[in-house]
């Protein structure tokens, strides 16, 4: 009498991929679904995600709804930071973030080479400065809607010598005869080796422009959309033509600008409004921690509280 024995079921084409295309992979999806999906989906996946190597670059670009979240983004990113175990040297903070936070950050990142903040309003200038400290590293600085005096920009000059590539980013509002070179000789004075300078909305005239020339003589790339105080006739205009390799015009298209580019008339706009956040709003009250699903698919794996949102 003969036996028989069902085959043995093939395990699916994707965790057959070796790992180190596995984690690219999952690198893509960010820190947020790869805390609350991609690591909850098999025992494979889990072990590629608590990978300290998968922690060097954390994208913590928030695309949900930040009025009904159903977890809290700094408690999520100072794990993201904690699994990293000192190897972060990139890490991009959008719609969220606080002096706190960043202090957390700073005491655990000694290598980190690249920071970028959007729409971060509960980050001061002063919180900024005492984080760079711990930067030392650090070449590249971006700042989108996170607002910094020109005190904070030459502190940061200062403790940052590496730094080639600095963004500071805001709207541009319709209020006559506003003009303030301030921002730019602080950059002007403190970030000589600059290669990269985007100052979209800045308030700053044509002296300010030229003590950027001066100041920064290795510009390649220098992006002036919405500076509407700055006027590219005469000298001005031939010297940054030939100086700058890519160059971007107060009047130049914002269409591949990747946040709100439109312009405000700031007697008749509401702040709240336009900006569309309040710093209380930005973070969730939510204490609740998320339930992973798919737990019976990870072998009985323990998910200690850390993984609890």
């Amino acid at each position: 009498m003969s036996s028989s024995s069902s085959p043995k079921e093939a395990a699916p084409p994707w965790l057959e991929l070796p790992r180190e295309i596995t984690s690219a992979i999952l690198h893509k999806l960010g820190a947020i679904e790869i805390l609350t999906t991609a690591q909850s989906v098999c025992t494979a996946w889990q072990s590629v995600c608590r990978d300290p190597s998968m922690w060097r670059c954390i994208d913590m670009r928030n695309t949900g709804d930040l009025w009904d979240m159903p977890y809290n983004l700094e408690k999520m990113c100072r794990h993201a930071v904690d699994r990293s175990q000192g190897q972060l040297i990139d890490i991009n903070i959008e719609y969220f973030g606080t002096d706190e936070l960043l202090h957390y950050i700073s005491q655990r990142s000694s290598q980190l080479r690249r920071l970028q903040l959007v729409f971060s309003y509960g980050i001061t200038g002063d919180g900024l400065i005492e984080a760079v400290k711990k930067f030392p590293l650090l070449e590249e600085l971006h700042l989108y809607y996170t607002s910094i005096d020109a005190q904070a920009i030459e502190a940061i000059g200062r403790l940052c010598p590496h730094l080639k590539s600095f963004t500071s980013n805001n709207r541009w509002y319709k209020q006559e005869y506003l003009v303030c070179d301030m921002d730019a000789r602080a950059i002007a004075e403190n970030m000589p080796q600059l290669r990269h300078l985007q100052l979209f909305g800045n308030k700053m005239t044509n002296e300010g422009l030229q003590a950027i020339l001066d100041g920064c003589p290795h510009l390649e790339l220098l992006d002036l959309r919405q500076c509407f105080n700055i006027h590219f006739g005469g000298n001005i205009g031939r010297l940054c033509t030939q100086r700058i390799r890519d160059l971007r015009r107060p009047h130049d298209s914002t269409d591949d600008y990747p946040f709100d580019a439109d312009i405000y008339d700031y007697e008749t706009s509401d702040d709240d409004y336009i900006t569309g956040f309040s710093d209380m709003d930005l973070v969730s009250d939510y204490d609740d921690y998320l339930e992973f699903s798919g737990a019976s698919d990870c072998s009985g794996e323990y998910f200690d509280y850390h993984d609890a949102w």
